[in-house]
Formats: C-alpha cells, sequence, structure tokens
C-alpha cells in the first residue's frame, strides 16, 4: 500500500515540472538509465530535482553526483549535519520546495531536530546552529562565517551543491514537494515518507563518478582536494555541465555571465527585471534571450517565467535539452562563485581559517 502510495505521488509530482519534458522512468536508456537506477536505490525514487536534468544526460549525470557524494553518501560529517545545510541554504535562497524536502529529511534523521527550528536557524544543539548560520550566509560574500567543525569539504560541498540545485528547482519546480490536491490532513505524513525513503539507504561512496568525465579541480573548489571523493565529484560535475552546455552557450553570453558574477555579490537583483535588460543590451539581439535567461537563472531564478524559456527557444531553435544545458551551466557559474568566496575563508591543513 505505502510502494503504490509512493509510485502514484512520484508519477504526479514528475507531471509538475515546468518548461520541459523528463524522461520517465521505466523509458530511461544509456547515462540516464544508469543516474535513475543510482537514484532509485540511493534516495529511493527518482525524484523531480533529478528527473528535471533528464532531457541533458550529462547535467544530470553531474548534478546527481554533486548531489550524491556530497549529501546522501555517508562520510565524516553526519547526514542531520548536512540536510541542516542542505536546509539553510535553500532558507537563504528562497527555494520553499527544497526547504520542505529538506527539514523534513532532517527531522527524519533526528527526531529531535523540530522543522520549524531547522528553518529559523534555532537550533538546541550549539554546533548545528553554527552549522546552520553558515550555510545561511555562505551565499552573501560579505556575511560569510568562520568555518563550523568539521569536514569542510564535505560541508562546503554541499552547500555549493544547493547554490546549484536551489536555482534549477526554482526555475523547474513548483514551490511545494507535495503532489497537487494532496489533502492538508496527510501532507505531513506524506513528507515524513518521502524523508524515510531519502534518509534510509546505505550509498556506496564514489558509485556516481563513473558516470563523469575526468577533470581537474577548479581553483574555486580547492578546498575540496583533502577529500579525494568530494574533489572528483565537484571536478566532474563541472566538467560534465560545462560538456552540457557546449554547444547552448556562446562565448558572447558566456564572457557576459562572468564578467557580471566577477562583481556580484550575492544580494539577487530586482524587484524590476529592468537590471537584465540592460545586461544583454549589448548582446547580438538573437543571443540575447540566451543571455537573458543565463543571468535571470544565475542571479535572479525567481525572476525566471515561461517566456524567457520559450523566447530561448524560438531565438535558437532549441530543445529541452539546450534549456537544460543552458540554465544548468548558468546555475553553476553562480555555484562556482559561491565556492570561490568559501575559498577565501577555508580553513588550513591545521584547521584554521
Amino acid at each position: 500500500m505505502k510502494n503504490a502510495i509512493m509510485a502514484n505521488g512520484l508519477k504526479r509530482s514528475l507531471a509538475q515540472i515546468r518548461y520541459v519534458s523528463p524522461v520517465l522512468p521505466g523509458t530511461a536508456s544509456g547515462l540516464v538509465a544508469s543516474v535513475y537506477a543510482q537514484a532509485e536505490q540511493d534516495f529511493g525514487m527518482v525524484a523531480p530535482p533529478v528527473a528535471m536534468h533528464s532531457p541533458n544526460p550529462d547535467a544530470l549525470a553531474g548534478s546527481w553526483a554533486m548531489l550524491r557524494e556530497t549529501l546522501i553518501v555517508t562520510g565524516q560529517a553526519d547526514r542531520a549535519e548536512k540536510e541542516v545545510v542542505a536546509a539553510g541554504v535553500s532558507v537563504a535562497n528562497t527555494c520553499p520546495y527544497c526547504i520542505a524536502v529538506h527539514t523534513a529529511a532532517a527531522h527524519g534523521v533526528d527526531s529531535s531536530l523540530d522543522v520549524d527550528a531547522i528553518t529559523s536557524g534555532n537550533l538546541s544543539s550549539p554546533l548545528l546552529k553554527e552549522i546552520s548560520g553558515w550555510a545561511k550566509a555562505s551565499g552573501q560574500r560579505g556575511s560569510i562565517q568562520p568555518p563550523p567543525p568539521g569536514n569542510f569539504a564535505e560541508l562546503a560541498g554541499v552547500a555549493v551543491t544547493f547554490q546549484y540545485l536551489n536555482r534549477m528547482v526554482t526555475i523547474f519546480l513548483p514551490d511545494s514537494p507535495l503532489p497537487p490536491m494532496t489533502p492538508k490532513a496527510i501532507g505531513g505524513w506524506v513528507m515524513s515518507m518521502l524523508a524515510s525513503a531519502m534518509t534510509s539507504s546505505a550509498a556506496e561512496p564514489g558509485a556516481s563518478l563513473a558516470n563523469l568525465p575526468e577533470a581537474e579541480l577548479p581553483p574555486e573548489f580547492s578546498w575540496a582536494a583533502g577529500d579525494a571523493r568530494i574533489a572528483t565529484a565537484l571536478a566532474g560535475a563541472a566538467a560534465a555541465i560545462d560538456r552540457a552546455a557546449a554547444q547552448v552557450v556562446t562565448a558572447p553570453v558566456r564572457e557576459l555571465v562572468t564578467s557580471t558574477l566577477s562583481s556580484w555579490d550575492g544580494v539577487a537583483p530586482g524587484p524590476s527585471k529592468s537590471w537584465v535588460d540592460d545586461a544583454v543590451a549589448g548582446l547580438e539581439p538573437a543571443q540575447r534571450p540566451a543571455g537573458r535567461l543565463a543571468l535571470l537563472t544565475a542571479l535572479a531564478p525567481h525572476q525566471v517565467v515561461k517566456a524567457d524559456v520559450t523566447g530561448f527557444k524560438s531565438a535558437t531553435k532549441a530543445g529541452d535539452d539546450a534549456v537544460i544545458g543552458l540554465t544548468a551551466w548558468a546555475s553553476m557559474a553562480a555555484a562556482r562563485t559561491v565556492g570561490s568566496w568559501l575559498l577565501e575563508h577555508a580553513p588550513d591543513s591545521a584547521g584554521q581559517p
């Protein structure tokens, strides 16, 4: 009965993915099938934040490896600590979907963790409170706090992963992970089931790395060098996502996004969208839709609307694979920028900031 409810709920949840059509479980092949099999085994399901990447297999493999190796695999940091990081970053980025999922997961691995306390950061554990505060501040360059105790590579890896995922989820998924029309009376029970499925497996370390290209660790992630698995996952994911966008992100668009991020402080522009109109004005008209969607994704994903996606598709004759390639690249560009800020505060080999 429980499995039937989960299967039906998952089917309805995948139908909530916006702007692109995911590969459905049971119809996947090749790299997509490999990632889906791992997700079902290690995460309990092919969750929408994973499945939404499936039109672009390289982006799927990269995003899954980051999520799996930083959050799901057991390392020196325990799962509660890592879920608190995931929730804290998601709160700072105002990603209701990820907040709901990862506060529930944190409560699922440690029932003493109250969901409201996780969201507010007012946790009774001094360590988790410190971790939460650090995670929430990690995406604002001028507000980053001293690193919390523990394996910095693991905690920073989770933070970077959710800087990436929050952007993609904000664009392609609704505010709630619950299937449409879920009665309020059973919403908590459904979230508990999801949390149990997400946190019950013992994932084999490094199993996702075979799906990634070999790559050198980007300098902005050099704080991960002391943890080979995390370093390999981040390097390979960055390379996979670059490959996913190779035919989509033109040099002028790439230069516009990277130059804009170089002076960004983590604060979303707005509230109007005039900033992005001004920013793309220097591009050739045919490239402005791509530049617009990429900049919105990196800096203000909550401002992306259907017209931004359809405008990009129309201007470039692109399909869903290109939409995911472009937005994944822009999300990763923002995450890599945050990674460079974390490097400025990372502990040295003696554990000192």
